[in-house]
């Protein structure tokens, strides 16, 4: 199927000299880019720093090659770096790769499952909620780093607010140095952009902080002096495996894989409007599954696709798969000649660099737009995922932003859907239609608006007859669908009526509806003489009925 081919497929058919150095050109600048990135956010995930290296070449070549979008760039992200974080605290490395292993299964199966188009049924406010609350929680971790923070012996927080309360209470032991060192690296930062395009402002940071360290009296930590840092090329490595450590990576490998869909076709939406393209989803989803089992198994972390790096490859002439290839095999040739330099880097100049990724994924103004202008069920679902993001976790906000959605758009459904009986009139009654008073009143007329479904059933119950009502008409031509327990409700309504006398008659059901009713036997039961295409033929027959 079409849906499940690779990009790189259709992209090579016409290819040429001139494409090729334009992904050349994009995929080194990406690379250059990806580096000081891929460091920090592995060491904000609580890996090595070649962790985060290793992930944008083995995930980055893989999704590359794989995907369903041109344009894509692939690497860890900072969306994962607190859930990578927790999982390493509580289960090790071999749980993040077993949790990472079995996400990129589940996103396999969604891709021939074809579940790509069904990210769309995720409400825009969680995702703003959980990325804002990802990116608080970023930020917080990072505060130690960037303020030089040293916490007791034995004191390592896993939760957001256990870090910001061991902030809190050592924030007397701030070191000077690094807080110059991070006040330096964080303006190299904001302004550079404004002065030099085609240089990444993080690889600049990186530079002058290092320098700073090295020939200036600055007492401050880098990452040699925390890590053992090595340029060895990725090697397989296969995790040792129980029921117990299954059980416990279940919950997390499903919080990655829906992460990774949300975040990866998110990104490959952007990137199609800005080369005027299509992407296919679900072969997105299935190299994203392909690309973390690669990554998990050669000691990355989990994977997703990059909006920044995939905008900045679009940015520099990359327009097919090959810049993302080209992007994996200069980090290689990186890791090999220059890692052994990044030991050099300061902690406060890398949690500087984690200051501006969260502040671009924030989304900020996005956030307060929807405060001011959304609707109060969608601010409550913003803030509940907001604020559980940042005080549990990824999981809880998802899974109890989901359900508050689900209620509250229930609720608001079942508002719409409402049951109106026709005005009762007589000869004195003024400025009424000519066709009520001719009505007699043996017929009874109920016009039915909105679904019929089980938030809005009870609206049946508001149905009345009278004792003389011979024969009730059932308006539907604004239900659009009904459901089992609307339908049960309309059961229930046909066993009154029989006792009573009465005739059901209904008036213009769609389709849906019909359809249920016939597979239920309900129209059978009424009796099919009874169902009319209009207004005016139901009242007809039920005039006929009465008399």
């Amino acid at each position: 199927m079409n849906s499940l081919k690779p990009m790189l497929l259709t992209s090579l058919k016409s290819y040429d000299r001139a494409q090729f150095v334009k992904d050349v050109t994009a995929g080194i600048i990406v690379a250059i880019i990806a580096l000081p990135l891929s460091i920090a956010l592995a060491l904000a995930s609580g890996v090595g720093p070649e962790a985060g290296i290793f992930t944008a070449i083995v995930a980055g070549f893989v999704i590359s090659a794989l995907g369903g979008s041109s344009v894509q760039i692939a690497g860890p992200t900072a969306a994962f770096a607190t859930i990578v974080a927790g999982i390493v605290a509580k289960d090790g490395l071999d749980g993040l790769v077993i949790s990472t292993i079995l996400a990129g299964i589940f996103l396999i199966l969604m891709g021939f499952c074809h579940f790509g188009s069904l990210i769309k049924f995720i409400p825009y406010t969680i995702t703003t909620g959980f990325t804002s609350g990802i990116a608080v929680t970023i930020v917080i971790g990072q505060l130690k780093d960037f303020f030089g923070i040293t916490y007791p012996a034995g004191v390592k927080p896993i939760e957001t607010t256990e870090k910001f309360k061991a902030f809190a209470e050592n924030i007397s032991t701030i070191n000077t140095d690094a807080l110059i060192v991070g006040i330096v690296s964080l303006a190299i930062l904001i302004i550079s952009p404004m002065l030099l395009k085609r240089i990444p402002g993080s690889l600049i940071a990186v530079i002058v902080g290092s320098l700073m360290v090295q020939f200036l009296p600055l007492k401050v930590s880098t990452i040699g002096n925390l890590y053992t840092i090595s340029n060895s090329l990725p090697s397989f490595h296969l995790p040792e495996v129980n029921v117990h450590i299954v059980q416990n990576a279940i919950p997390n490998a499903f919080t990655i894989a829906v992460l990774a869909a949300i975040e990866s076709l998110l990104s490959c939406v952007v990137a199609d409007g800005m080369i005027n393209g299509k992407h296919r989803s679900d072969m997105e989803l299935v190299a994203q599954g392909a690309g973390n089992i690669a990554s998990a198994l050669f000691g990355g972390i989990p994977a997703t696709g990059a909006i920044a790096r995939t905008a900045a490859n679009i940015k520099n002439g990359g327009r097919t798969p090959v810049a993302g290839i080209v992007h994996s095999v200069t980090l290689v040739i990186v890791l090999v000649v220059l890692m052994p330099f990044a030991g050099m880097i300061p902690m406060p100049t890398i949690a500087a660099i984690l200051f501006i990724v969260a502040y671009n994924m924030c989304q900020w103004r996005t956030f307060t737009h929807l405060v001011r202008t959304a609707p109060k069920s969608d601010i409550i679902v913003l803030f509940t995922t907001f604020l559980l993001t940042i005080l549990f976790d990824l999981v809880v906000a998802i899974e109890i932003g989901m359900v508050l959605a689900c209620l509250l758009f229930i609720k608001r459904m079942s508002e719409e859907t409402h049951v109106d009986s026709w005005v009762y009139v007589d000869d004195d009654t003024p400025d009424v239609d000519e066709q009520l008073k001719e009505l007699p009143l043996q017929i009874r007329v109920y016009e039915i608006t909105g679904p019929l479904f089980f938030g809005a059933a009870d609206a049946i119950e508001h149905i009345v007859v009278k004792d003389f009502t011979r024969c009730l008409v059932l308006r539907m031509r604004s239900v659009p669908a009904i459901d089992s327990t609307a339908m049960n409700a309309l059961f229930n309504l046909t066993k009154v009526c029989e006792n009573k006398g009465i005739t059901l008659v209904f008036s213009h059901v769609n389709k849906q509806p019909l359809n249920v009713m016939k597979k239920s036997g309900f129209v059978d039961l009424v009796g099919r003489e009874n169902f009319c295409s209009n207004i005016s033929a139901a009242l007809k027959h039920a005039e006929e009925l009465i008399q």
